[in-house]
Formats: C-alpha cells, sequence, structure tokens
C-alpha cells in the first residue's frame, strides 16, 4: 500500500472574536489580550490529511512558520493527529516569506502532499499555497473542496466561477483547502497528552528576505447608526437605497 507522506502547514492567527488593535503609530498588530487559534481554513487541511492517514496510512507534519508563541498552537494541531511538528523560528513577514521557508523544507523531505489553508485570515491574501507550487515547480490547486487520493493520484473538486472543476493530479502536489473538505476536529484527551511528547523540531530560517513591508495599517470606518423607514414612504427608502448606500 502506498504511504504518503503528508505536510500541512498552519497558521497561528487571532481568533475572530478578538478586537483588534495596533501599536506603534499604528505599524505592528498589538497582540495584548488577544487569543490565538489555528487558521479556520488549515483546520480543514489538518482534518483532511488525518482522514487520509486513517483510511491510506502514512505521516502527517505539521509545520508553522512563527516564533515560540505559537508554540501552543502546533501541539493543537498534534493533539488532532498530526505525528510531528516544524517550527521555523521566524516571524510570518509575507506571503513569500513564508512560502520560501516551507519550500527549503519540502525540497529535503519528499512530501508526497503538502496541504494548506485558502488563505490566512488575519492578512487574507491567499498567496502562500501558488507561490509555494511555482518555488517547487510542482502542481498548486485553490480552493480545493473535495481530496481522494487513489494511488499516486490526487482527485479533487475546487470552485470556479459558476460552478466547479473537477481534477485529477499526480502527487506530490499542493492543496489549498476549504470546506466541506472534511469536518473540523475536537483533540481528544489522549490527544491532548499524547501531544506532549510527539517531537517539535525548531528550525532557524533559511536566507531569504521578504518582499513587502507594511507602513501602517488603519482600521475601517464605524458603522454609521441605522436609518429606520416609515413602512408607507417607499419613494425615501429607493431614494436612500440609490444615493447614499449606491445598491441600486
Amino acid at each position: 500500500m502506498f504511504s504518503m507522506k503528508i505536510l500541512v502547514c498552519i497558521t497561528h492567527v487571532p481568533d475572530t472574536t478578538s478586537k483588534i488593535s495596533f501599536k506603534d503609530e499604528d505599524s505592528k498588530f498589538d497582540n495584548s489580550g488577544v487569543q490565538f487559534i489555528i487558521g479556520p481554513y488549515d483546520d480543514y487541511a489538518l482534518a483532511r490529511a488525518v482522514e487520509l492517514k486513517e483510511e491510506k496510512g502514512g505521516s502527517i507534519t505539521v509545520l508553522n512558520v512563527g516564533l515560540v508563541e505559537t508554540e501552543p498552537t502546533i501541539r493543537k494541531a498534534l493533539a488532532i493527529g498530526a505525528d510531528k511538528a516544524i517550527r521555523i523560528n521566524a516571524e510570518p513577514k509575507d506571503a513569500f516569506f513564508v512560502a520560501h521557508q516551507i519550500a527549503q523544507v519540502v525540497k529535503v523531505a519528499d512530501y508526497d502532499l503538502i496541504l494548506t489553508g485558502r488563505e490566512s485570515i488575519d492578512f487574507n491574501g491567499g498567496q502562500v499555497h501558488g507561490m509555494l507550487g511555482e518555488l517547487l515547480d510542482m502542481p498548486s490547486v485553490s480552493p480545493v473542496m473535495r481530496l481522494d487520493v487513489e494511488g499516486n493520484i490526487a482527485k479533487l473538486s475546487r470552485e470556479i466561477e459558476g460552478g466547479k472543476e473537477c481534477l485529477e493530479v499526480k502527487l506530490p502536489m499542493i492543496a489549498g483547502c476549504q470546506e466541506p473538505i472534511a469536518e473540523w476536529k475536537i483533540p481528544n484527551m489522549r490527544g491532548i497528552m499524547s501531544a506532549r511528547s510527539k517531537p517539535l523540531n525548531v528550525l532557524e530560517p533559511f536566507d531569504g528576505g521578504h518582499r513587502t513591508f507594511v507602513e501602517n495599517f488603519v482600521m475601517p470606518a464605524a458603522k454609521s447608526g441605522v436609518k429606520m423607514i416609515d413602512a408607507e414612504n417607499i419613494s425615501e427608502l429607493v431614494n436612500l437605497l440609490k444615493n447614499e448606500a449606491k445598491v441600486l
């Protein structure tokens, strides 16, 4: 039986319920009091990797580009079902930097399947999987909604404008995942306990700088109050939708 080596790349992102603020003249994210989680799309990728391992055998490595504070997030991924982890000890400066770091690991490890989320939920760039494919000269497909593996062929479907596209791709390949590829998995007590002893290898960052620089962040404008229109006053409603909301 073909036994796969699967790499799942995960992000360490603020919980969607966290209040966001910035510091140093709005040039840096202020993480004070913010709870961090595995990126939701990465959770789908990890869940499908665990299912494939259960079906086909093999091993799962999770990889994160981040500083030491990301290790609780990595340990959660190990508790969900990954066998080992790699942390590249660097702040994820931009998409190219992250893709470059991942690519250096993949070049010496011969992974059969590389899974990422379709995008991270902090910057929502959706760029890393595509850049990774280019750097590794490897097929990269996103957003993947279904993924099965038969032998050395991945069978998948993804969203396209107006419908979906079904593809067959020879391994190794990269897939940027989204729902409904799998259901999120919640770590059980056995998984949490075993995660403590699973290997987490820390690597220093590889040479290769980032390509973009953040000057400052700007919070979205505060939402205006709700305007209540009398049910009989249709003309005023139409006027507001046309001239203020500009949706007509």
